[in-house]
């Protein structure tokens, strides 16, 4: 069955009443999934078994690829309702509760609670198990990018998303109980996202690709980009330009006492550009390469066991691009930045700086001292696993 087909099977039903518990609103959700796809809700202890070698963060993944460079994760697929009425269909990746993260297998990210009350928040509302958005995103677009001539891949000389979110659109959504969810629209009668390798609405499955990255010395660091705030960095990151999210709180407010929903990471802008060796990295690098993963580089990881106040971790990664310095290239220094003590030493030194893009504006201490490049990246951590690098 097709989107178009299936977009006519469904009627829009009367909203459920006021005053919905996080638990109401839970259950229903993962109750009618399950009723749709056939397949029991994940509950805890009974998900797919992953080698604990994995470090599988997400733990209601149905499967997990790890092959280098098509790398993919295989998630379950929600129906929602988008404002024309017809079908839209999302993932679900974190939650701003500890215990809802916990029951439904994803993250747990209580920084997204910061911008439940922002403009760049999505208010849902949820009909016997099935969410309603206000905004949805138009994936017919033809995706196209193009590097820059000559010795200058960067900026690309021409960039086009493959999908764009509506002004009422965002994946940081609130349910009538409050509890905030990353909620990622990732196909409808309109197409599916660039990322999707796999889509199966009767099973209610999608296999999304898969980014590597650095975090903490160590590679494949996988992340799934979803929607980017910004369109040139949508294009890069092969994710839905949403715009509606650049209204989150706060651009270069990293920790975990700021009021923010964000957590600052750092894509690398003029790394090493040969993609065949193990030092390869930066925006530079991967359009030069037909769009292989730019190895960003990030500062934590999920801590789905930590109901801490201390919990960093957010999918909403605020950009500081970083580049390396005149000086640097001059003396052959540059390399892979392998992790965020690395890149702190390395700004230090001198040898990295904030890249070109980054408007002016006050330094970040979190990343170094970077400036925001005012882009927001939505792109969950899915795992970290014990493998040799590449």
């Amino acid at each position: 069955m097709n989107l178009k087909t299936l977009a006519l099977a469904f009627a829009v039903l009367a909203p459920v009443a006021a005053g919905a518990t996080t638990t109401d609103d839970i259950r229903s959700i993962q109750s009618e999934a399950a009723k749709e796809s056939g397949r029991q809700a994940y509950t805890i202890g009974h998900g797919t078994k992953f080698k604990p070698t994995d470090h599988v963060f997400v733990k209601s993944a149905l499967a997990i690829d790890f092959t280098f460079r098509k790398a993919s994760v295989t998630l379950p697929l929600y129906r929602g309702i988008g404002p024309s009425g017809e079908p839209t269909f999302f993932i679900i990746t974190e939650s701003s509760d500890f215990d809802v993260a916990r029951s439904m297998g994803i993250n747990y990210a209580p920084k997204l609670a910061k911008g439940a009350q922002s403009d760049g928040a999505m208010q849902v509302t949820i009909v016997k198990g099935v969410v309603h958005l206000p905004g949805d995103v138009d994936f017919s677009p033809v995706y196209a990018v193009a590097p820059g001539a000559g010795d200058k891949p960067f900026p690309p000389s021409f960039a086009t998303p493959g999908a764009l979110g509506d002004a009422n659109y965002s994946s940081l959504a609130v349910l009538p109980s409050g509890v905030v969810l990353n909620i990622q629209v990732v196909a409808n009668a309109s197409g599916q996202h660039d990322r999707a390798v796999a889509v199966d609405l009767k099973k209610r499955t999608i296999t999304m690709s898969l980014l590597d990255g650095m975090h903490d010395g160590k590679q494949w660091f996988y992340h799934m980009v979803t929607d980017v705030s910004a369109a040139v960095p949508s294009v890069l990151e092969k994710g839905v330009y949403a715009p509606r999210l650049e209204k989150l709180p706060t651009f270069g407010s990293s920790t975990p006492e700021d009021n923010s929903a964000l957590l600052g990471f750092s894509p690398v802008l003029n790394g090493p550009r040969d993609a065949n060796s193990n030092q390869s990295q930066g925006f530079e690098m991967s359009l030069a390469n037909g769009g292989v993963d730019p190895i960003n580089v990030f500062p934590v990881g999920p801590q789905n066991d930590d109901r801490s106040a201390s919990n960093n971790y957010s999918p909403m990664w605020d950009a500081h691009v970083s580049q390396w310095t005149a000086a640097a290239i001059r003396d052959g220094k540059v390399r892979r930045i392998v992790s965020f003590a690395d890149l702190k030493e390395l700004i230090g030194a001198g040898l990295v700086e904030s890249a070109f893009i980054n408007p002016p504006g006050s330094g970040n201490a979190f990343v170094g001292g970077l400036r925001p490049t005012r882009a927001i990246v939505n792109c969950p951590v899915i795992a970290q696993p014990e493998l040799a690098s590449r």
